[in-house]
């Protein structure tokens, strides 16, 4: 009886998506082997964590009154029923809550410490062959790059969120069927975030990540709801975030047909032969 060989190529929807989620665990597999790593993307993500987890239980806080604001109707109705419609009301809040809490953690995370994690992705660039075809940009120019086009995704994310928090209202679906499609919209925007410096580092901006990574939409959103589950756990996102970064890079490299095969270990300050860089105006 022929055995299928675990190296044979990745195929059908939930294969690319498990290959999605073990580009996350390939990139925690990096960051927990490299202390220097872990030092440059811990305290970024630590500033972030505290701010937002200080906004997300000023929103718990207020929950109650939020929900009661947007269910004027109940007002006249028994105890019970107006107590359980504002539950649901205050849980379709917490939700949306905590999938923009998510993405605006992500783009500030990245804005804060945008020298920590582009040197970060960087070094996983240089383990698995360098970049080809590498642009030099100036720091301000790429750090202006990607706080417009995070406030762009942040945008469209919010936009996303309004329809999700009106379905949260609804009994049942909006506690089973919401969550799981926030998961999905959250985790593709995690994705397109989080290799924001890979792609910038090619000389290529938002629509060319979103047209590369809708190629294999299944391994990009495996890759973001596992990103999406782990910054939903306490602490999740400040101790993930450069893993996360890192997993993104190996997502676009893979993303562009390159090598994510392994290379020369990763350690900081070593010489690594780095690839000669174009700059911006040269290509």
């Amino acid at each position: 009886m022929d055995v299928p060989s675990i190296a044979a190529p990745v195929t059908g929807v939930v294969g690319r998506f498990l290959s999605g989620v073990g580009l996350l665990l390939r990139g925690i597999g990096l960051y927990v082997r490299s202390p220097g790593l872990m030092l440059l993307g811990i305290v970024p993500a630590l500033i972030s964590g505290t701010l937002f987890v200080a906004a997300f239980a000023t929103l718990v806080y207020f929950v109650d009154d939020l929900a009661a604001l947007v269910t004027p109707f109940a007002d006249d109705w028994s105890g019970t029923a107006r107590s359980l419609v504002r539950a649901i009301a205050g849980l379709a809040f917490l939700g949306v809550g905590g999938l923009l809490g998510v993405l605006t953690f992500t783009a500030v995370t990245l804005a804060i410490g945008d020298p920590f994690y582009e040197k970060i992705s960087e070094r996983v660039e240089e383990r698995y062959g360098g970049t080809p075809g590498a642009v030099e940009v100036p720091f301000w120019a790429s750090l202006r790059r990607s706080v417009v086009d995070s406030l762009r995704l942040v945008a469209i994310s919010a936009l996303v969120g309004v329809p999700l928090l009106a379905a949260g209202l609804i009994p049942v679906v909006g506690q089973t069927v919401v969550p799981v499609i926030g998961a999905m919209v959250g985790g593709w925007f995690l994705a397109l975030e989080l290799a924001g410096a890979p792609f910038y580092r090619r000389g290529m901006r938002l629509p060319d990540r979103r047209s590369l990574l809708k190629a294999d939409r299944a391994t990009t959103l495996g890759f973001g709801v596992a990103v999406f589950g782990c910054f939903l756990i306490p602490l999740g996102a400040v101790l993930i975030m450069p893993a996360a970064v890192a997993g993104a890079t190996l997502l676009t490299r893979r993303s562009l047909g390159q090598s994510i095969e392994l290379g020369q270990p990763i350690e900081l300050g070593q010489p690594t032969g780095e690839p000669l860089r174009r700059s911006a105006g040269e290509r």
